[in-house]
């Protein structure tokens, strides 16, 4: 084993690994090598993508021959050791204790809603065929980030899992916003989205974590451009002067850490959810991580300590799944840039090692049936009952 590379087996039985080998094939294989790889029976990954999503579907075809696979680009991956800056993920479930079934919705830009809903149904047909006890479903969404396709695909997707709780993350490239893409059992797509469906002998909870809250200052937006995700006015006004003007500032000195720090939010249901913004445009206007609509009422919010925040949730499944096992977890990165700003991200680190959360750095995040920004939301497995 690589001495960059790390291992962990769960009580569950799932094995994690990750490194940071440089190069696809040598990522891969010191994997494998950490892996006992005759106790997989699927993959999920995230990874840098400076690897390239080709190169490492073939070092995978030649290290996990007839291995299950499903994974995707990320702008940060997300380790028990703490985060890293460019390198490879694996959750490697049994045999034993959990039931997979994948598909992936193609071409989900143009999505066909009926279509991608009963592909999922049949998902369910599938696991049904798989056997085993009765157990605990959950189901784990991976989408092309630059596809701005997460809210249909989400809304495809919840119709066909009829109740099924769903947690998940939209695929990164390290925030150049060039070229996401994902890979599935030996093929790699883009402006696609995989789904993954299991079912556990073991407590799980999905759930979602943010550290925010509403100010009263609000943004009606009154002018968008349509299907871009790009707001133009915010109160009839430009949009990057009217909100740089709630901050105290000139919009020529807004930046990624300026929205991190000073995020949108959206009321539904009788919460509220984060709409963060990708990035300022030459135009004055102001482009979304999610879709936007004319006549949405935006509120600035203002931040909570991201570490309390982040420790009480944690501490909060550990008492309701009776212990911790691991998390497998979907973080916006917009809150490692938060993290960093407020020199907190090593404390962050600590509490992921302590609850051995993986996972990778998202451009948005899924729970449920809503597509969200500057969150944390995952699936945490809790340890197995004493008999």
């Amino acid at each position: 084993m690589a001495q960059s590379t790390r291992t962990c087996s769960h009580l569950c039985g799932i094995q994690t690994a990750w490194t940071d080998e440089s190069g696809a094939d040598a990522a891969v294989a010191a994997i494998a090598a950490a892996l006992d790889r005759g106790r997989i029976a699927h993959l999920l990954l995230f990874f840098s993508p400076v690897y390239g999503p080709e190169a490492l579907n073939d070092a995978l075809a030649r290290h996990f021959p007839g291995t299950r696979v499903a994974g995707c680009t990320s702008s940060g991956e997300i380790s028990p050791t703490a985060g890293l800056a460019r390198g490879l993920v694996a959750v490697a479930f049994p045999h034993e204790g959990f039931r997979i079934a994948t598909t992936v919705l193609d071409r989900i830009r143009d999505l066909d809603a009926e279509r991608a809903a009963s592909s999922v149904r049949r998902l369910r047909q599938d696991l049904d065929g798989l056997g085993g006890p009765p157990g605990h479903r959950f189901a784990i969404s991976l989408i092309d980030g630059l596809a701005n396709a997460e809210e249909a695909v989400i809304a495809a997707v919840t119709q066909g899992l009829d109740g099924v709780p769903l947690v998940g993350g939209s695929a990164g490239d390290e925030m150049t916003f060039s070229d996401t893409a994902l890979i599935h059992d030996g093929a790699v797509h883009r402006r696609a989205a995989i789904l993954l469906l299991a079912e556990t002998d073991f407590p799980v909870e999905i759930f979602k974590n943010d550290n925010f809250e509403p100010t009263g200052i609000k943004f009606v937006v009154t002018e968008t451009a349509d299907g871009q995700r790009t707001v133009r006015e915010l109160n009839a006004e430009p949009a990057a002067a009217e909100y740089a003007a709630a901050l105290g500032l000139s919009p020529d000195r807004l930046t990624p850490s300026s929205f991190a720090a000073n995020p949108l939010v959206v009321r539904a249901g009788g919460d509220y959810f984060c709409r963060s913004i990708r990035h300022l445009n030459p135009d004055g206007s102001l482009s979304f991580h999610c879709a936007i609509d004319e006549g949405v009422v935006l509120t600035l919010a203002r931040q909570k300590d991201l570490v309390a925040a982040t420790r009480d949730e944690l501490a909060r499944l550990d008492a309701s799944l009776g212990g911790l096992d691991l998390i497998i977890g979907f973080e916006c990165v917009l809150r490692r840039l938060d993290g960093e700003l407020h020199r907190v991200r090593h404390r962050i680190a600590d509490l992921y090692r302590r609850y051995n959360v993986v996972g990778f750095e998202t451009y948005g995040e899924q729970f449920r049936s809503m597509h969200l920004n500057q969150t944390f939301t995952g699936i945490a497995i809790g340890r197995p009952a004493l008999s």
